[in-house]
């Protein structure tokens, strides 16, 4: 039998000037600049940045896991 799999999780924030699917997107992707095999993503929070009254800005925060490698 073979051994299972290990996965790190990790929290990154993404942001957005358009809507919180961009900004998920942007973390993503950043992410998978310099991050292998990255597996599942959840979302844990959304939030907004707000100026004179005006929405101008869309966060969400992401949990990521990506597998474990070992050297």
């Amino acid at each position: 039998m073979s051994p299972g799999s290990t996965y790190k999780i990790i929290e990154l924030v993404g942001t957005s000037p358009n809507s919180w699917e961009d900004a998920a997107t942007s973390a993503i992707a950043t992410a998978s600049k310099s991050l292998k095999d990255l597996r599942i993503a959840e979302i844990t929070k959304l939030d907004l940045t707000i100026e004179n009254g005006k929405v101008t800005g869309y966060r969400a925060r992401i949990n990521v896991s990506f597998k474990y490698h070992e050297d």
